[in-house]
């Protein structure tokens, strides 16, 4: 730490959670105040930072007892989160001998953040690879418990993702559909019926993500029109999109309930 700080890097007064919060922004960290709830206190995604010249102006603006410290690429890494009660310590005492030599962090619930280098395409998730497990990555947050006192299990440096635990924490690569074979036996369909479950087909299938179950409901709605004339069956129909939807990315259990509440509105089944 620097000895010539000028007086706009200086902590603010009487304030050690701001001087804490320096102190990671001088390692690289983006940081930001929250409450003791864990909220931010302020539009974090656009107000943290690791310039520690600006620490002491953000907490005065936006004062929060804890810190906020962004994971993923910006901080240059990714956070394990074991709630205990919840499954992560049934998960922890299971692979205690492979989730060693990494630094760890002991939580206020009393689990464990498990720091590891961020790796590129890891994203965040909750209980997805068991319950009580969640993954901090790219565009999440963890508070930086040992600001307010509580125990670093281990001081060893963040190490890369275990092979083991990046197999678990990806998303399953969904099946690939081809939208070519979703005509589905509309040899007998006019064509303009043909034509419209394909476009309703790569429509679901390109959808972004934020906008695939909303694609997913709008198209199901929209060829479910031919179920009444006779020009499509509800399998059919349910088959096309449902193709799409695995080509998106959707699960099961999602392609299910949003085909379902769609058939309901247009033919009532």
């Amino acid at each position: 730490m620097s000895a010539a700080l000028d007086q706009s890097d200086r902590p603010v007064s009487g304030d050690p959670v701001a001087a804490y919060a320096q102190k990671l922004a001088r390692h690289g960290l983006k940081v930001f105040p929250c409450q003791q709830d864990k909220r931010p206190t302020c539009k974090w995604g656009e107000l943290a930072t690791n310039r520690p010249q600006s620490v002491p102006m953000l907490w005065r603006t936006y004062p929060g007892p804890l810190i906020g410290v962004m994971t993923g690429a910006v901080s240059g890494f990714d956070v394990l989160d074991l709630d205990w009660g919840k499954g992560g310590d049934d998960f922890h005492q299971e692979h205690c001998p492979r989730l060693t030599g990494t630094r760890t962090h002991r939580t206020r619930s009393g689990g464990l953040h498990l720091l590891f280098k961020h790796r590129e395409g890891m994203r965040n998730s909750a209980s997805r690879i068991a319950h009580g497990v969640d993954v901090r990555a790219d565009g999440g947050y963890v508070i930086w418990w040992p600001a307010a006192g509580l125990e670093i299990v281990d001081r060893s440096p963040a190490q890369q993702w275990p092979a083991w635990l990046v197999e678990r924490a990806q998303p399953p690569i969904p099946p690939k559909a081809s939208l070519e074979a979703t005509s589905l036996d509309l040899q007998d369909a006019e064509k303009k019926v043909r034509n419209a479950v394909r476009s309703a087909v790569r429509s679901v299938a390109s959808a972004p993500e934020g906008r695939r179950n909303d694609t997913l409901n709008a198209e199901t709605y929209a060829i479910a029109r031919f179920i009444a004339g006779g020009h499509l069956t509800v399998a059919q129909v349910v088959d096309a999109v449902a193709a799409g939807g695995l080509q998106a990315g959707l699960t099961h259990p999602e392609i299910e309930k949003t085909i379902a509440s769609a058939l309901r509105a247009r033919v009532g089944v």
